[in-house]
């Protein structure tokens, strides 16, 4: 049989046969370089003392004990006195030299000696092939056997097995075949050495079914046939069928012996089948086999992967001479379970036992290390793997960029990833997910984009890394390109990429599409359900954020802390208290109540819903309290109008060591504002940068020209505007027209309204409020043509509209609404309150209804806004005594303020009323914010 009719057979047999071999890493070498023997030292003494003449027997027994313990450096003074004493070209002693330097990894001796034989040997070949397949060297071992089959040697069991072995190495199943017909040719096929073997081969060449045949062929399998059988299918991930052959063997009457049940060990880890694996670990006891090293790597593996550490801690602890194998296991399983620190001491256990970590142990190191954001221990460990010469590996270069990426030290992650040789995707993946996750997103995406001029084909989780990017900046034609990517190259059904789709689309605005994406979801997960729910609630759909939960739950699917978040974060939106309520008792359920993402979401919820008071408790309720806790408990406050009980809280804050952010200076700036302390927010606003390291933003500018504007101090808000160090944007433009509104002042008015007209064309607000300073001071003509200039820019004016939430539905009203399935009975009561308010003393405020209409239909649309609505509603579908909740998307009228105050004494009802800017607790004919707003 003719083998390998590539290569060329004209070349002279020297150049044919020797090979080039890659630089073999260092730290291999160690182990059988410093091997010593202290008997063989001796011996070696009285050689080269002459009191002790060796025979060829003497050396075979010496060159034998050397490759047991893989003595390299022995071995080559043995050898070294083998050539003084003449017996170099003794066979006998030549083939023991072989196979010494071949198990050493030495090859190039080894060749050496194979080359300058006399004559064409068997052993030497033998010895050689199977050195390279021993080291893992496939391609060298087929190369040596390609030589010895030029020169006419025929194999035997022996060779056979190790050149088969290197086949399973290189997974070259065209040359298996081919040395499979001249094992059957050579009539080797019956041998159980060789045919174990070839069961093997072609299982590592995902030929199962062949090697399932080769298997029941052979006439008398032994337990090693079974356990390659096992091992194989171990290995191709059919760790259910392994289980079933090792029922089938030990019914047939074979008995285990130590690599079966370590077989099934690894199976059962495969299956993370912790109760079979347990079964196994019986057995190994009864048997006597818990002593066996590989087993006890074997449990150690299984039980550190199924999150079992004390166990795998336990029998690590009994194996006698843990090895690197051992170390590693229990430590990667540490750092899978997120034992990280855990499995950084073991690290330095590790190494104070003399045991030297490798590449594998270095690599869970530093995803210890990269969880646990230790920059310095990260860097040792990158020292480290430079002085083993690995850094430049791809499976280490890539643990090397995440664990400097999650560290923050991106310069450094793009150094050692612009150093690899070779950048594959996962490489690709590490770096553009360490610049997304730290806010380099404009960078992830320059990233994706040589990465595809590379030519490196994506996969998902490339996908979501650059959708949660294009989410984070907000830019929707780079979302539309990498979703067509998506449908383009297969991923459109995959979850993780839909998922990511979804979130993508809703941080884009675009919730229509993330919508119509979830709803062609064939099987939507507890992700793609929190990234739907959070889009609702983030744009205002918190009726469909709510709906959504009830399906998931029909689903039964569990929430977990971030959807439960969304949902409350919906429910302060639409001020729905009731179901904010039940969800709170849903947090209480699922064991969320100590996380601080709920419990911040909590606060925020019964502020926005007009409890303060449960604000409060909920806030004293949480175990950790960040900037965002107390900056939403200070917010609330001040919304409410406990100006001066926020600044104490604020106070507080600040001797607790939290250091506030600009977001908590827009909040106590607010509670001076809404309280009309003005000196206090001078004197936060002016010592900003000096007492909390940042200079005053937009916001807080905002803040102060409204509460200049508020406390009459005109011309200070004017000044303020003038000294800004940047341009004022549409909220400073924003307070300044409300002051000129209050104080009627027309030519401040106009020009703050020019300013908007232009940073905000759109907006009808501006028009609406011009239109009101005008109509204030009886400028009539003014106001028509602010109407027409709306009319011919096609500014619609934003109506009116009022929430109520009774009995866990929320109903909205519109001015004049007529709608709702009880509008009789709600303009009933609000005609009995008419008369009822009147008797008391109100008068209506038709000044403020700028329509060209009589004064009783002035006075008719005033009854009729929305708000009135809303509580006339709360009136007669609540519980009598219950508080009335109503949220309002403008701005509350003078009219409904002046006319909640009569309302709330006649009905003896607390009116809880959020309109745009705060909270309206109405009570005993009072208002919580004193008439100032």
């Amino acid at each position: 049989m003719k083998l390998w009719r590539h290569h060329s057979l004209q070349k002279p047999l020297h150049q044919r046969l020797h090979l080039t071999f890659k630089p073999v890493p260092k730290q291999i070498h160690t182990f059988s370089q410093f091997s010593q023997d202290p008997q063989i030292t001796a011996l070696l003494s009285l050689i080269d003392k002459g009191n002790f003449v060796p025979t060829s027997v003497s050396y075979s027994k010496l060159l034998s004990q050397c490759c047991t313990t893989k003595s390299l450096r022995l071995g080559l003074q043995i050898h070294a006195h083998i050539t003084k004493s003449g017996l170099s070209v003794d066979p006998n002693i030549r083939n023991h030299l072989i196979n010494l330097y071949s198990k050493c990894r030495s090859f190039r001796y080894a060749r050496k000696l194979v080359d300058e034989s006399s004559e064409p040997d068997l052993v030497s070949w033998s010895a050689l092939i199977s050195g390279y397949a021993q080291n893992g060297l496939g391609g060298g071992a087929l190369m040596a056997f390609h030589g010895m089959h030029l020169l006419g040697l025929k194999c035997n069991e022996f060779t056979f097995s190790s050149v088969l072995k290197a086949c399973s190495i290189v997974k070259d199943l065209r040359i298996g075949k081919q040395i499979h017909g001249v094992v059957v040719v050579s009539g080797f096929e019956g041998d159980v050495f060789v045919a174990n073997t070839l069961v093997v081969m072609y299982a590592k060449c995902d030929e199962f079914l062949d090697s399932r045949r080769l298997f029941d062929e052979i006439p008398e399998r032994n337990v090693v046939s079974w356990n390659a059988l096992f091992s194989c299918y171990v290995q191709g991930d059919f760790c259910e069928e392994a289980v079933g052959l090792f029922y089938e063997m030990v019914s047939s009457g074979i008995k285990p012996n130590e690599f079966s049940l370590s077989s099934m060990v690894n199976a059962c880890t495969g299956l993370m089948d912790t109760s079979r694996g347990k079964l196994i670990h019986g057995c190994l006891i009864k048997l006597g086999y818990d002593w066996d090293p590989f087993s006890g790597n074997a449990l150690v593996d299984m039980y550190a992967k199924v999150g079992d550490l004390a166990d795998a801690i336990s029998v690590f602890e009994k194996i006698k001479e843990a090895d690197i194998v051992s170390w590693n296991a229990v430590i990667a399983g540490c750092v899978l379970h997120e034992y990280h620190e855990q499995a950084l001491e073991l690290l330095g256990q590790m190494k104070r036992s003399g045991i030297c970590p490798n590449i594998f142990t270095l690599s869970s190191a530093l995803k210890a290390c990269a969880a646990l954001g230790l920059k310095e221990l990260g860097r040792q460990l990158h020292c480290s793997l430079m002085k083993m010469d690995m850094e430049s590996d791809s499976f280490v270069g890539v643990g090397i960029v995440d664990m400097y990426s999650k560290c923050g030290l991106l310069e450094d992650a793009r150094m050692v990833f612009d150093l690899l040789p070779e950048k594959d995707l996962i490489a690709w993946n590490a770096i553009i997910y360490g610049y997304s996750q730290n806010g380099e997103d404009i960078e992830a995406l320059a990233l994706f984009a040589d990465m595809h001029k590379e030519g490196i084909r994506f996969n998902q989780t490339t996908l979501s890394t650059i959708l949660k990017s294009t989410a984070s900046l907000q830019i929707l034609h780079v979302c539309r390109q990498v979703h067509a990517l998506s449908v383009k190259s297969g991923f459109p059904s995959d979850i993780y990429v839909v998922n990511s789709l979804i979130d993508s689309y809703g941080k884009c605005s675009h919730v229509e599409d993330a919508e119509r994406i979830f709803e062609e979801c064939p099987i939507g997960d507890l992700v793609s359900f929190t990234s739907m729910i959070t889009a609702y609630a983030q744009y205002g759909r918190g009726e469909e954020a709510l709906k959504l939960y009830l399906e998931m739950q029909d689903m039964e699917l569990k929430p977990d802390r971030f959807v439960c978040s969304s949902l409350l974060n919906a429910c302060a939106n639409l001020s729905a208290y009731e179901q904010g309520k039940q969800l709170h008792v849903h947090i209480l359920k699922y064991g969320f109540v100590s996380d601080i993402f709920a419990g911040n979401s909590l606060v925020n919820m019964y502020a926005k819903c007009g409890s303060i008071d449960d604000a409060g408790h909920a806030f004293c309720e949480l175990t950790e309290r960040g900037i965002v806790s107390w900056s939403a408990m200070i917010g609330g406050l001040a919304q409410h109008g406990h100006g001066r009980h926020a600044l104490q809280l604020f106070d507080r804050m600040r001797k607790e060591g939290v250091s506030p952010n600009h977001i908590t200076l827009v909040s106590v700036l607010g509670a001076c504002n809404h309280a009309g302390l003005v000196t206090e927010a001078k004197r936060y606003f002016e010592s900003m940068e000096e007492l909390f390291g940042f200079k005053p933003m937009q916001e807080h500018y905002a803040c102060m020209i409204d509460l200049f504007g508020r406390a009459g101090n005109i011309n200070e808000a004017v000044e303020l505007v003038n000294k800004m160090p940047f341009e004022a944007n549409a909220a400073v433009w924003g307070a300044l027209l409300g002051a000129a509104r209050i104080h009627k002042d027309v030519e401040l008015g106009r020009r703050a309204a020019e300013k908007l007209f232009i940073l905000e064309p759109d907006k009808s607000g501006t028009h609406v409020l011009l239109a009101n300073i005008y109509a204030s001071v009886s400028m009539w003509e003014n106001v028509a043509e602010v109407r027409r200039l709306m009319k011919n820019s096609k500014v619609k004016k934003e109506p009116g509209m009022s929430w109520i939430e009774v009995k866990d539905n929320v109903y909205t009203f519109l001015v004049g609404d007529r709608s709702h399935y009880r509008s009789r009975e709600i303009y009933a009561k609000l005609d009995e309150l008419s008369d009822l308010m009147e008797k008391a003393g109100y008068v209506p405020m038709v000044e403020i209804n700028l329509h060209d209409v009589e004064q009783s239909e002035k006075e008719q649309l005033l009854y009729h806004h929305s708000e009135k609505l809303a509580v006339a509603f709360g009136l007669i579908a609540t519980p009598p005594g219950a508080p009335i909740r109503v949220k309002k998307n403008l701005r509350v009228c003078i009219d409904c303020h002046t006319a909640f105050k009569f309302i709330c004494k006649i009905a003896s009802r607390e009116i809880v009323l959020r309109d745009r800017n705060r909270f309206h607790h109405f009570k005993d004919g009072s208002c919580s914010c004193g008439d100032y707003w």
